[in-house]
């Protein structure tokens, strides 16, 4: 059977769904998955029955009228053919404005979060963050997914089917953000590169999955370039205004990476298996994944000695990252949507690119840090990557 555009675009999400978005809590999940296409709407049996008798009926009494009408319409001069429509305007500012709201997004809930993760008394209360999350992104899909907005139609799966995906998507949240808790915002957003090559592997491993040899090569660079950031950023320094990465986190980094793309793999089976979109899948693991934690958190997170003593500023600061949450999820069902997959890269590289930059300038290191050279090293073959996908996919289109 032929792939459908909305089947190609929500297979896009799936790539990327590791969430809300890669970059951030990956609740979006899985901004930063999709595969389906809407549900088709079957007319019931009892009305195809009426239906055709109805039609019986017309033909049966109407002929004459018929007749009639048609020699009346053989009486009329042709009309003049009609200009082709104009294509729609909103489309395309509509998309711009979707992906500018994404973009802004994905970046401030990496630097409101590691804001969050600056307080001691939060630093370690990561399952409860994970879970408040969890809860603001079913809550955004329960009201998307009302009649009046429509934005899909739920569907529903027993907890025995999406239980190993929540555990996975839990996983997939927390050791990211542990990571971010205990490394530079630079370290943390370029050590996600390492996804996709991860992902490569597994699909390797796992279905015999190949990638054209040039694609397989691009990745080489962006490797190397994120072990050299991993290593300069770790070194001590005795300049105290420089943020570094200390060795957990490093070690969160890489245990997040395994556990995203784990579930980057998974979550394209789940679409087989259950026949669900990201959007139907995700609201399913949502608040079975919150509900989860709530078992692990008073045995896991350490919480502030009095609630009170926590800055009526962090407490906007959470606020404002549930925020983009949300907006992270509705932002990447119009990006599905609308777009093809070259401004879905492009908007992936630009977000990296900002994250990496603005990471870089508040790191406190100059120009001439020898970590630089990792970054563009890193940076270049990742997109080197994209630009030899892209072709490929052209190709195998025509």
């Amino acid at each position: 059977m032929a792939t459908t555009s909305t089947e190609r675009r929500e297979g896009r999400a799936g790539s990327f769904s590791s969430s809300s978005s890669d970059t951030a809590t990956h609740v979006g999940s899985s901004a930063v998955l999709a595969r389906l296409g809407d549900e088709e709407k079957l007319t019931p049996p009892e009305e195809l029955e009426i239906h055709e008798l109805d039609e019986y009926a017309d033909n049966s009494s109407n002929s004459e009228d018929d007749a009639l009408l048609m020699e009346k319409d053989e009486d009329e001069p042709p009309k003049p053919p009609q200009p082709p429509p104009e294509p729609k305007k909103s489309s395309f500012w509509s998309s711009l404005i979707w992906m500018t709201v994404n973009t802004l997004a994905t970046i401030g809930i990496v630097f409101t979060n590691k804001a969050i993760f600056t307080d001691p008394s939060l630093k370690l209360a990561q399952l409860s963050f994970a879970s408040f999350h969890f809860l603001v992104t079913y809550l955004t899909l329960f009201t998307i997914s009302r009649p009046r907005f429509a934005f899909f139609v739920p569907r529903r799966a027993s907890i025995r089917e999406i239980l190993p995906l929540s555990i996975a998507m839990s996983l997939n949240v927390i050791l990211p953000n542990l990571s971010l808790a205990f490394s530079s915002v630079t370290f943390y957003q370029l050590a996600r590169i390492l996804l996709t090559p991860t992902v490569a592997l597994m699909n390797y491993i796992l279905y015999r999955a190949t990638l054209p040899k040039l694609a397989v090569l691009s990745l080489v660079p962006a490797c190397v370039g994120v072990g050299m950031v991993s290593y300069y950023d770790s070194l001590p320094t005795s300049n105290t205004n420089i943020k570094t990465t200390s060795s957990l986190g490093v070690i969160f980094a890489f245990l997040g990476i395994f556990a995203s793309s784990l579930y980057t793999v998974w979550i394209a089976s789940y679409h087989r298996k259950l026949q669900m979109s990201s959007m139907q899948l995700l609201f399913n693991q949502a608040p079975l994944s919150a509900f989860m934690l709530l078992y692990v958190i008073p045995f896991v997170d350490t919480f502030p000695d009095s609630w009170g003593s926590v800055s009526v500023n962090k407490w906007v600061l959470i606020g404002m990252s549930g925020l983009y949450a949300s907006l992270i999820n509705i932002s990447q069902f119009f990006i599905i949507a609308q777009t093809g997959p070259v401004s879905s890269t492009v908007v992936g590289h630009v977000k990296t690119c900002t994250i990496v930059g603005l990471g870089w300038l508040t790191s406190g290191r100059g120009a001439g840090d020898k970590g630089v050279g990792g970054v563009v090293v890193a940076l270049g073959g990742i997109i080197a990557y994209s630009i030899v996908m892209l072709k490929e996919k052209k190709k195998g289109g025509k």
